[in-house]
């Protein structure tokens, strides 16, 4: 197993950043807002445990009430900061895939060029991160949250059913390596660019708990600074598949701590998410009223 240095606190880093940004530093959590701009139409990889939707209530990744296109974003974000001025981070988690299509880039253009003292942020499953991260980084985005949920393919194929790559979809051992060789790829750029890299993992028990200490190790020698270990919500293919426990969820961050600086609060935030994580006040309804029947493409 590749093994980084001890790692350095996160303050010691990138303090400046940390401090004013809600996903990536405890000092921020329940202090500092962030919007996300559901922008996202389309995904280019299957999770097993992904189920996309529109509705109004449900806590959980790939959930929103509409798709944005991206020349409202602007405006969505001004009227953002009427409702919660500690907005310090717009960033874009789905619906889909922020990188499958150029919505995202397009919507964080126009919103980091109105609004540059905003923190921008992107999430990614990687697998289109080396064609785009140039892009991101000439138009101000100072982080990104890469998902790597399993490194080898045995594992890999137990979490993931296909991808989508170059017009072709592929399956298998071809797929696991196409996707973690551009998740490296594109962790490392991000590095050299000067972005602030946290890696995301989903615990899934007896699929990929040993993995988790591996995924971090990797993680630090490819340049992330930070990672989340997120637990199961079990749904999609994965729907009978329990939820760590709390153990088992403390032990694999124990391990990831060897290794890289953990983040602890995620709140499994919606895709069209908006107000202080844990503050019990979340200001998307305000901005995007009730949900919308809308068609997600997965693939």
């Amino acid at each position: 197993m590749m093994r980084a240095a001890n790692p350095v606190p996160v303050y010691e880093r990138f303090g400046h950043l940390a401090r004013r940004h809600p996903c990536f530093s405890e000092e921020a959590h329940g202090r500092s807002g962030r919007i996300h701009l559901p922008v996202s139409p389309t995904c280019n990889i299957r999770c097993r445990f992904c189920e996309r939707g529109f509705d109004s209530s449900t806590l959980r990744p790939g959930v929103t009430r509409q798709l944005l296109a991206p020349g409202m974003a602007s405006q969505l974000v001004a009227r953002a900061l009427d409702l919660c001025p500690e907005l310090t981070v717009v960033g874009v988690a789905g619906p889909g895939e922020s990188l499958a299509t150029s919505h995202a880039v397009d919507a964080l253009e126009a919103v980091l060029s109105r609004f540059p003292g905003l923190i921008g942020c992107l999430s990614t499953n990687g697998l289109n991160l080396p064609a785009r991260v140039d892009r991101l980084a000439e138009i101000g985005v100072r982080t990104v949250s890469v998902t790597v949920n399993a490194r080898t393919p045995a594992i890999w194929q137990k979490v993931y059913a296909w991808i989508r790559y170059r017009g072709r979809k592929m399956t298998g051992q071809e797929a696991a390596r196409i996707l973690t060789a551009a998740q490296e790829q594109g962790i490392r750029r991000a590095k050299g660019l000067g972005l602030v890299v946290k890696v995301n993992t989903v615990l899934v028990p007896g699929v990929n708990e040993d993995e988790i200490e591996g995924i971090a190790a990797w993680a630090a020698c490819c340049g992330a600074s930070l990672m989340n270990v997120i637990p199961l919500v079990p749904a999609a293919e994965m729907a009978q598949f329990p939820v760590p426990d709390c153990q088992t969820l403390e032990q694999a961050r124990r391990l990831v701590e060897k290794h890289l600086t953990v983040f602890r609060h995620c709140k499994h935030c919606r895709a069209d998410a908006c107000g202080i994580p844990g503050a019990g006040r979340d200001f998307a309804a305000d901005l995007h009223g009730e949900a919308r029947q809308e068609t997600f493409s997965h693939g």
